[in-house]
């Protein structure tokens, strides 16, 4: 399990197509020596293991499926990725529950300052994702989702495309920085609100933003 808060960015070192799969190989030096093989990593909202670690770089292999459904695939050499470690039992959640389980692709339709007159580096940003329609029934504004990998909250909520104000700490320390218009982002909905979703399709009873509030959604 992660938080969607994000430790450290890396970056593609080299991609390398095999029988079946992907591997990719990840430079990660803040991240690499608490790494073992076999340990699980979030790449970019991504679960993935950790293989074949060497001082500041780890592999790792990417199912089809996974390049499928996720925006891995547009990795390339010198692509910057997030990076998250699983969260240790009794830690704090910072974020919100993340599995590493992408739902879908969005597109990134803008990321602009809030006060364009500002300094870049201490003014607020403007994200408009894009959704798709299999994963907008578990959206809701001020609700939280993951864009890859980052835990946000939704500030608005048009039924097709989410607006997140993002802090310039998440600005700066992310690959929110580096991406442009029409790129595809991981999208990751709140299991708590698909959990919540599912009992009430099989109960029958009438899910509401104020039911989701008064429990604690």
């Amino acid at each position: 399990m992660f938080t969607g808060l994000i430790e450290a960015t890396g970056s593609i070192l080299s991609v390398e197509e095999r029988a079946g799969t992907r591997r990719i190989t990840v430079s990660a030096p803040a991240l690499a020596s608490k790494l073992k093989t076999g340990d699980s990593i979030a790449v970019s909202g991504v679960c993935l293991t950790a293989l074949d670690i060497e001082p500041g770089r780890f592999h790792a292999d990417l199912a089809a499926e996974t390049v499928a459904r996720t925006s891995l695939t547009r990795l390339a050499p010198g692509s910057i990725v997030n990076l998250e470690l699983p969260t240790p039992a009794g830690t704090p959640l910072g974020g919100h529950i993340v599995q590493g389980h992408v739902d879908s692709t969005g597109t990134l339709l803008a990321l602009d300052p809030v006060d364009p007159a500002a300094d870049r580096s201490l003014t607020d940003w403007r994200l408009q994702v894009e959704i798709p329609e299999q994963t907008r029934p578990y959206l809701v504004e001020k609700g939280s989702f993951a864009i890859e990998g980052i835990s946000l909250t939704i500030a608005r909520w048009d039924g097709k495309t989410a607006t997140v104000v993002i802090i310039p700490h998440t600005y700066a320390a992310t690959n929110l920085r580096i991406l442009q218009p029409g790129a595809p982002v991981n999208i990751e909905a709140d299991i708590l609100m698909k959990l919540a979703l599912q009992q009430s399709r099989e109960s029958g009873f009438n899910l509401t933003v104020d039911y989701l509030v008064a429990n604690g959604f």
